[in-house]
This record gives C-alpha cells, sequence and structure tokens, in this order.
C-alpha cells in the first residue's frame, strides 16, 4: 500500500446519529484538498451503531478508509492514541466525529504545516459552547499554562495537525494517561496556531461530563508537571509557621491574660481548616500516586477486537 500524505484519526463514541453527516462533508472536503489520505475511525467502544456503520463506510471506501474496533471503551486519548500507532501518512490530524470542527478547515492546518511547523493546534473563533463551559475552559487554561508552561491558547479543541516526526515521538510513550495535544507540544520544535470556525454539534451530546473534564484537568496538571506538589509543600511550611506562631501567642496570652473560653470557636474553626488543607494535600499526593500506580501494573491501554483495512497488494 502506497504511504499517503494526510492520515486523518476520529475516535467514534457513541456518534451513530451524527456520522452520515460527517461522511457527506468530510470525504468530499479531503478529495478537494488533491492530497493522497487516509481516514483512521477509531470506534471506541460504542454502545449503539457506530461500529456497524463504520463497516459500512469502510465497505463503500476501501481506498481510503480504515477502522479501528475497540473491545470496550478506553477513552478518548486512548483511542487517538491507537490510531497514531495505526496511521500511515506524514501529517496526521485528529478531528472529531460531532463535526463541531468543520473538515471543510482542515486545509488551514495542512497550510500551516506546509510553512515548516511540526505540530499546529486551533482556535474556535467563536465558540458553540454554554457561556459556563467556555469561562471554565478559559480559567483552566490559564492555570494549565502558569503550572505546566505549555502554551496552548484553546486546549479542548480537538482539530490539531502533527508531523510524523512528533506522532512517533508519542508512541514512544508508555503514558497510561496522557493529554495528547500537551504531549505533543513537549516535543514540537515549531510549534503553532491558527485560527478556525466553530459549529454546534450536529447530533448527539458531548461525552465530557463536569467530572470528566475536571478528571482531564487533574491528569494534564499531573502528568506534565511538579508544580502541584511544590506549591503546596510551600503552603505547608508557611501554615505550619503561621500556627507555631498562633500557639506561641496563645500559650503567652494565657499566662499573661489567663484562659478565655470565648476563643474556643475560632481555635475549632482553626482547626477545620488546617484538616481540610491536610486532606486536600492527601489528594493531590494522590494524584501522583495513582498515576505511578496505574503506570507499572502495565496493564493494555487499550483493546482491539479488529481492525478493517484493504490488504496490502504486493508491488510488481
Amino acid at each position: 500500500m502506497t504511504t499517503p500524505t494526510l492520515s486523518i484519526v476520529i475516535p467514534v463514541y457513541n456518534e451513530e446519529s451524527g456520522l452520515a453527516t460527517l461522511f457527506s462533508r468530510l470525504y468530499p472536503a479531503l478529495d478537494a484538498l488533491g492530497e493522497s489520505y487516509e481516514i483512521v475511525f477509531v470506534n471506541d467502544g460504542s454502545r449503539d451503531r457506530s461500529a456497524a456503520i463504520l463497516r459500512e463506510q469502510f465497505e463503500a471506501r476501501p481506498d481510503v478508509t480504515r477502522v479501528i474496533l475497540f473491545a470496550a471503551n478506553a477513552g478518548q486519548h486512548m483511542a487517538i492514541m491507537a490510531g497514531f500507532e495505526h496511521c500511515r501518512g506524514e501529517i496526521i490530524l485528529t478531528l472529531d466525529a460531532d463535526l463541531q470542527n468543520p473538515p471543510e478547515e482542515v486545509h488551514k492546518l495542512i497550510a500551516k504545516m506546509r510553512e515548516g511547523h511540526d505540530y499546529v493546534g486551533s482556535i474556535r473563533r467563536k465558540r458553540q459552547d454554554s457561556l459556563f463551559r467556555t469561562w471554565a475552559s478559559k480559567a483552566m487554561n490559564r492555570l494549565r499554562e502558569k503550572i505546566t508552561r505549555i502554551k496552548i491558547t484553546d486546549q479542548g479543541n480537538m482539530l490539531r495537525a502533527y508531523s510524523r516526526s512528533v506522532v512517533n515521538a508519542i508512541n514512544s510513550c508508555q503514558e497510561v494517561a496522557t493529554f495528547i495535544p500537551a504531549l505533543a507540544y513537549t516535543f514540537a520544535r515549531n510549534p503553532a496556531e491558527v485560527m478556525v470556525e466553530h459549529e454546534e454539534r450536529a447530533a448527539g451530546e458531548s461525552k465530557y461530563s463536569l467530572y470528566s473534564l475536571i478528571r482531564l484537568n487533574f491528569d494534564l496538571m499531573t502528568g506534565f508537571s511538579l508544580v502541584p506538589l511544590q506549591w503546596f509543600s510551600m503552603l505547608g511550611i508557611l501554615v505550619s509557621l503561621g500556627s507555631g506562631a498562633l500557639f506561641v501567642l496563645l500559650i503567652v496570652r494565657r499566662l499573661i491574660i489567663g484562659p478565655e473560653a470565648e476563643g474556643l470557636f475560632t481555635l475549632f474553626a482553626l482547626m477545620f481548616f488546617l484538616i481540610g488543607l491536610a486532606l486536600f494535600g492527601i489528594g493531590l499526593l494522590g494524584e501522583y500516586v495513582g498515576r505511578v500506580y496505574q503506570q507499572v501494573r502495565h496493564r493494555p491501554r487499550y483493546l482491539v477486537d479488529a481492525i478493517l483495512e484493504r490488504e496490502a497488494t504486493p508491488e510488481k
């Protein structure tokens, strides 16, 4: 099989209602580029008819379509990792199946890659999300940049382009939990970003709950920086010094003025604050320990049930 210029990796999870629309827009947009390409769909253990629809699409366009079927749900980033490990293009793009990123915008990232960049992110011009989700995303972007020094303007946008060298570096990593755009940024020598359009979901609903978003950002913070632990250590030192000073002050006051019952509730409030701070620190430490625990088990990150692709024909 000839090596395509472009590989489009698309994770799919319970997207049966929008796949037909995706196909009707994606293939014409890529055909218009005049580049050789392949589309690698990764079915992430969908519980609806997504897998069957992808099989039908493979039979309709086997020349440019490949399908990886997971045996169980492994998560969006693991689905992308599987796509990276099986794709063959020199420029690899990731795209969501929900059409919030129009396939017609792919050419902007390819043009930017042609300028010599090895990683191109995208910034949504006008996000079609709720006000709370937009605000929360921007707040987390600022916090992430301060902690990890990774400068990604719009970390929640899946439309991104990677060079083969960056994808090979990502494939060499064996992390169980990671955030692919941030990992790619650490390997890129000349990253860039472009502005793209953003649309409402064609069908279905978002697969990211509030808990999933919080979980994702915890993985991002603890997976790329020790700053949270260092900040908490500094905070612990300051609180310890403050608590020691307060204890000495209360002892001196008791010796000079005598005991007083009125300050009991103040001490209770201070105690509850310190207990809460300690529990937060234990939870933060648990995040790092949990990552180590997941890694040392050496369990497979995902299980592939089948791969649908056209068999290679021997060259004559």
